[in-house]
């Protein structure tokens, strides 16, 4: 019997194919692990009207951990229009299947390292050895959104200042979207920011927000991160918004280290992070719970190169890497990341983004071999 069971949700598009060369280095890795398939991604959405069924949820809490292909998300109605004609008008609404995990599982805490690894002819400069905790299942990524605006949420935000301006629209011409933060939310985001950079000796974590506009939110954001930096008086505590953020990490990437934020703000700092490093290619991320965890790239799945063993798979790699150190094989984890940093300073086999004419599958054997 295996010591693991692990959960593999390759998707579409092109996640089927770097899952399928992520395989190929567990397996040579030696991980003791039974490897379950599930469903999730487009093509459940349009023949069954759920791109998450609920098989693959039950399956997912038989198992230890998930490793995550990428999955095609559109807009409304694009979605509405490519589901199956008997099940057009039955009220089905498209959402997110990796965002439906992170909050059905409670993964709080989005993990993003964005590492320059030495001989990456990408990197924008080397030396960049940045960690992201984005809040999960908060913020502007919640879903509490309305189109056209209920009639009942209007009159109750009516006596607000601020939506004067609105009040004479029409209700089918109003769109809203809100941001939803809790206390609880932004201390445990902010708390394993701290836990982290202390466990891995990192000198500072900085709260990335914009408090002076988004004062109610934003100001709970800081007001707790400021709170949580007094547990943690060795580690140095700063804070900027997230405009600001944008500009210096391009203009001095290196004097940051730990960066912690709300989910939207996350996202936005943790792809242009990516970009510094070598872009998508090697932008990995754990989605982690108190008691589960799914890993994945954070590439889309790229329907355009589907099929055709282009894209380069090291994110996906990585994401395995921060599995293996989640579960507590932190010798093989090390072991893998070993191999992979050795490929990419050899720079003989290199995938097309990194101006080479290496497939996936290359890439996938070249840092096997390593191991």
């Amino acid at each position: 019997m295996s010591k693991y069971r692990i959960a593999i949700l390759p998707g579409d598009g092109v996640g089927k194919e770097v899952i399928e060369a992520a395989l190929i280095v567990l397996n040579k890795l030696g991980v003791d692990a039974a490897y379950v398939y599930g469903d999730i991604g487009w093509e459940f959405w349009c023949d069954e009207g759920n791109a998450l069924p609920e098989r693959t949820t039950k399956m997912l809490k038989e198992t230890d951990a998930c490793l995550f292909g990428a999955i095609t998300s559109k807009p409304k109605a694009d979605a509405a229009a490519e589901l199956d004609p008997s099940l057009r008008g039955k009220g089905l609404s498209y959402f997110s299947p990796i965002v439906r995990l992170r909050q059905e599982f409670d993964l709080y805490s989005n993990l993003r390292p964005c590492k320059a690894y030495p001989g990456n002819p990408l990197n924008f400069k080397d030396g960049i050895d940045l960690v992201i905790f984005r809040e999960n299942t908060e913020g502007m990524y919640a879903g509490v959104e309305y189109f056209p605006m209920p009639a009942l949420l209007r009159d109750a935000l009516a006596g607000h200042p601020k939506m004067k301006p609105f009040l004479a629209a029409p209700l089918d011409q109003i769109a809203i979207s809100t941001r939803i933060m809790t206390r609880k939310g932004c201390e445990r985001i902010c708390r394993a920011a701290f836990d982290f950079a202390r466990k891995a000796k990192r000198r500072s974590v900085t709260c990335v927000e914009k408090p002076n506009v988004l004062r109610e939110t934003g100001g709970l954001m800081l007001s707790v991160f400021r709170e949580a930096a007094k547990d943690y008086p060795e580690i140095k505590a700063t804070d900027a918004n997230i405009d600001a953020m944008c500009m210096w990490l391009v203009k001095n990437p290196l004097d940051y280290d730990v960066l912690v934020a709300e989910n939207l703000f996350g996202d936005i700092i943790s792809d242009l992070a990516a970009q510094l490093v070598g872009g998508l290619g090697f932008a990995s991320s754990g989605n982690i719970g108190d008691k589960y965890g799914v890993f994945e790239p954070t590439h889309g799945s790229a329907p355009k190169y589907a099929g055709m063993y282009k894209v380069n798979p090291i994110a996906t790699f990585l994401a395995a890497k921060l599995m293996l150190e989640w579960l507590g094989e932190t010798a093989k984890a090390v072991q893998l990341e070993a191999a992979i940093a050795e490929v990419i300073k050899e720079g003989r086999v290199r995938t097309y983004d990194m101006g080479g004419k290496s497939t996936t599958l290359d890439m996938a054997r070249a840092v096997a071999e390593k191991l």
